[in-house]
């Protein structure tokens, strides 16, 4: 796929700024939101995830409000998580290459970088969200930072092994999905009478016992970064890999693997995610940690390609490049904001539109999406760096 892409070895980007990735950020970090807003949205909310998320099935119910809550579900889910991720690799040979020109050593202090976002991370999942990425992108960037330190093959090597391996999980657990033949439906009277007393947790518990319930759940919580490790691997990679090749740059070589990216992303990903989703839920972690990356990739190609040959309006741009330099503010508080409309422990409207359809999420997602646009434009006509970056600026920056 790399070399499809025509992506070969060049020289690093100039330190300057490039606008495509704060657009791509923000683009990402709303994206996320499109699949997580419908964990806060469910009955068990984080919980639900574990117990069957998606329960939608526009074959057998061609309603408007069905296809519509389908289209906005596959279009979001894994894909701009796997969008974060490759631009999360960005982000760390961006760092790299600034301290190569500052004659510093490599990784050098930047365990205390990852160490301080794997604290980030913790403090997010156990008080805001159990689905936290920061955790697992702290951990693979200990491992991949040290590989920007090596030879371009030994990198390949890499990121090639990792994603065989991944890919090999993700068959064999779809395998045995399908042959137990359950469809991820049912379940024994505990596992019921669990969703229950979750539902109720997340309806009329207080904050300090759902902080308790996270922390006792910690490890069946913390699941998917694990099981997914490999393909965090090849996707940090993979951004360095973009990178590297001058994928994000305003030059006629990045035009062109822009170009490649969306015509092999979309031409391949959109066809291979409807197969997956129309398969069923058997097959819901191929399409989601499998086929939904190349998606991304695509996305990627298209948000770029859209930038360089259309007159996207400039609010769009402006809004999410606002929401891309502030992104792990704006990750936090959409998190934040989204508990605190749909948990008990604020306005409570899980439960109140329970069973009333997906248009309420749908404009949840949009309110939250706005409000962090104008946030962060207000934010950045003040300040140089979002709240959370300017605290990790802060305690990073090193004392004398």
């Amino acid at each position: 796929m790399a070399n499809t892409l025509g992506l070969s070895a060049a020289p690093a980007p100039l330190a300057r700024r490039l606008p495509l990735l704060d657009v791509l950020r923000g683009a990402a970090i709303l994206g996320t939101l499109m699949t997580n807003v419908w964990i806060f949205a469910s009955p068990g909310s984080e919980w639900s995830v574990l117990n069957g998320l998606v329960d939608v099935d526009p074959l057998h119910d061609p309603s408007v409000a069905s296809v519509a809550e389908s289209l906005f579900r596959f279009l979001a889910d894994g894909k701009f998580l796997a969008l974060l991720t490759i631009l999360f690799g960005v982000g760390l040979a961006i760092q790299y290459d600034s301290a190569a020109r500052r004659g510093e050593p490599w990784p050098g202090r930047y365990w205390r970088r990852a160490a301080f976002l794997f604290l980030e991370g913790t403090v997010h999942f156990l008080l805001v969200f159990a689905w936290d990425v920061l955790m697992g992108y702290a951990v693979t960037a200990l491992l991949v930072s040290r590989l920007l330190a090596r030879s371009e093959r030994v990198r390949n090597r890499v990121m090639w092994t990792a994603a065989v391996v991944h890919l090999s999980l993700v068959s064999l657990a779809t395998l045995a999905l399908v042959a137990a033949g359950d469809g991820g439906e049912g379940g024994n009277g505990g596992e019921s009478a669990l969703s229950g007393e979750v539902v109720d947790l997340y309806a009329h518990g207080s904050y300090a016992e759902q902080i308790a319930f996270r922390f006792s759940n910690a490890i069946v919580l913390r699941l998917e970064p694990i099981v997914s490790f490999g393909l965090l691997v090849f996707l940090f990679l993979l951004g360095i890999r973009l990178y590297r090749a001058g994928a994000f740059t305003d030059t006629g070589a990045g035009r062109r693997i822009r170009a490649r990216m969306a015509a092999w992303g979309l031409g391949l990903g959109l066809p291979l995610n409807a197969v997956v989703t129309l398969a069923g839920p058997d097959f819901f972690a191929l399409g989601r940690y499998g086929a939904a990356p190349l998606v991304a990739i695509g996305y990627i190609g298209l948000i770029g390609w859209a930038l360089d040959r259309l007159p996207v309006p400039s609010v769009v741009t402006g809004g999410l490049s606002a929401v891309g330099r502030t992104a792990l503010s704006c990750y936090v508080l959409q998190n934040v904001l989204s508990t605190l409309v749909c948990y008990g422990i604020g306005l409570g409207l899980t439960e109140h539109f329970a069973g009333q359809g997906p248009w309420w999420v749908m404009t949840l997602w949009a309110t939250i999406s706005l409000t962090l646009i104008a946030g962060s434009w207000l934010w950045l006509r003040r300040f140089s760096h979002g709240p959370l970056e300017s605290v990790q600026r802060w305690a990073l920056t090193p004392r004398r």
